[in-house]
């Protein structure tokens, strides 16, 4: 699924005007319909309404909503921001149209006009669409806090009034809401934590737009679905044998972190790797054999962290390296050397990254196609502080390019950067996975599917497509607040057969 910005998404509707062709007050109506009519598929004519409108065309929504909502008898008021504007003519028409109905308007002017609102009513933001390229100011952003306060459901239309569609509006006023109506596509400002607070459930609502324009266009992102994941994803010959899905090697765990390890090397293997061998520090040895005895293991001479590791790397098909492993100047030196001998597909996780931060000359040597999976706090430290989410993926973007690795940053939308400079967000997973272990798991199935000649950027986008699936499996089964890193691997075969069957 292609993610438009803002001028993308005023072209498309453009596009549709010129070419169905459809009078632009027609596509109003066709939006405002769909907007009542998931209103009522929820079940929430019963209630009363206050729409809030600007004059702008996010105001002609509203007004289309607050005529077809009080033409099913529901007990609907209007406010109007009232600057001395005339309004666009959509706007100017949808006013026209209500009026003989019994809707009150109400023209906001000052704070002295801001409503009391009443018990079991629902809240309407049509202030600003996604046009908005300012912060909230003086009235308007009084107005928005005063929704924002009241103790009633809010739903916007298009977006959260205050927010911009395609850059950061962090430290900006902005409706607080708890469900976004938006149309045809989603934004990117949906996909960024720093808005989680304003988004709420995000629905897109089918409006009919041209889709001739959207397949000729090309974007920046796109969203993981399953038209690409069908394209990766590789089901298995059935005269394979384990020589035709790899050898992976994991470098992970120290000592009191050997659970890292195991998370990891259970994940590797229920990825589909063909074999698995790690190298962990001698005092994990009981531990990965009694957890784990399909993996083989090689144990440091060091008894708490990895040092050195004797084996032939040119006998491994993919190597991982970083879950729970610490940062010790020793290990620090096997990461170099790692990545002065090993030519192959790589994943650097967790401490390696940390490493990486440590000794930022090390970036140099990382082997093209090498794939990294910091969190916020580890990128920042990896790349430089960024201000805002916008930034850290813009930087995100930059530096997989400039060192030809692909970076996965890791957040409830997964972003994924690769070396052309595209980027991939995820849409599964949900905040049970916000849980210790987590990473090791996603570190393990990278690795997996490296082993099994899946490319990097493939290996990537199915990575996380399927942790964020089994992690969907999980939560169903156990909650979000009950399931453990460990419930994410159960559900591994689950988000396979989904793949398979989609």
């Amino acid at each position: 699924m292609k993610i438009l910005n803002a001028e993308q998404i005023r072209a498309w509707d453009d596009y549709t005007i010129r070419n169905e062709p459809v009078s632009s007050i027609d596509l109003m109506e066709r939006a405002a319909a769909a907007c009542t009519g998931w209103l009522e598929k929820k079940q929430f004519l019963e209630y009363s309404y206050a729409i809030f409108c600007g004059k702008g065309n996010n105001g002609g929504d509203g007004l289309a909503i607050a005529r077809m909502l009080a033409e099913k008898k529901c007990n609907v008021s209007v406010y109007i921001l009232e600057f001395g504007q005339k309004g666009t003519n959509d706007f100017l028409t949808n006013l026209q149209r209500i009026h003989g109905l019994p809707i009150p308007i109400h023209y906001i002017q000052s704070a002295l006009h801001f409503p009391v609102f009443k018990k079991n009513e629902i809240i309407i933001d049509a202030l600003f669409g996604s046009g908005l390229n300012r912060p909230l100011e003086a009235v308007t952003a009084q107005l928005v806090e005063h929704i924002n306060h009241a103790e009633c459901p809010v739903i916007a239309i298009d977006i959260p009034s205050g927010l911009s569609a395609d850059r950061s509006s962090k430290g900006h006023i902005a409706v607080k809401a708890q469900y976004t109506l938006t149309f045809q596509c989603i934004k990117p400002a949906f996909l960024v934590a720093e808005n989680g607070a304003f988004i709420g459930s995000p629905v897109i609502l089918d409006i009919g737009l041209d889709q001739h324009y959207y397949q000729s266009l090309v974007t920046a992102d796109e969203m993981i679905d399953h038209l690409i994941i069908r394209s990766i994803y590789k089901p298995r010959n059935r005269f394979a044998h384990k020589g035709v899905f790899g050898h992976a090697l994991l470098l992970a765990g120290s000592y009191g972190k050997m659970g890292a390890a195991v998370l990891a090397a259970k994940a590797c293997l229920r990825s589909g790797a063909g074999l698995l061998t790690c190298h962990i520090p001698s005092c994990g040895y009981a531990v990965l054999q009694t957890a784990l005895p399909e993996a083989m293991v090689m144990t440091d001479f060091n008894s708490s962290f990895i040092t050195k590791t004797e084996a032939d790397l040119t006998r491994f098909t993919a190597i991982g390296i970083g879950p729970g492993m610490g940062t010790a100047s020793e290990t620090k030196m096997l990461l170099r050397e790692l990545l002065d001998a090993f030519r192959g597909p790589l994943v650097l996780d967790a401490d390696a990254l940390n490493c990486l931060a440590l000794q930022k000359d090390f970036l140099s040597l990382l082997p093209a196609g090498t794939i990294l999976t910091p969190h916020p706090k580890e990128f920042d430290r990896l790349f430089g502080a960024c201000e805002n989410d916008f930034d850290r993926i813009v930087v995100a973007k930059q530096k997989a390019a400039g060192h030809q690795v692909i970076i996965v940053l890791k957040g409830h939308h997964t972003f994924i950067a690769t070396p052309d400079k595209k980027g991939y967000f995820n849409n599964t997973g949900n905040p049970g996975m916000a849980t210790g272990g987590s990473g090791d798991v996603l570190t393990g199935i990278i690795t997996g599917l490296l082993a099994q000649q899946y490319s990097p950027v493939e290996a990537a986008i199915l990575a996380v497509y399927l942790h964020g699936l089994a992690g969907d499996f999980a939560a169903k089964k156990y909650s979000e607040e009950a399931m453990l890193a460990g419930d994410i691997i159960e559900f591994l075969g689950d988000a396979f057969k989904n793949c398979r069957e989609a």
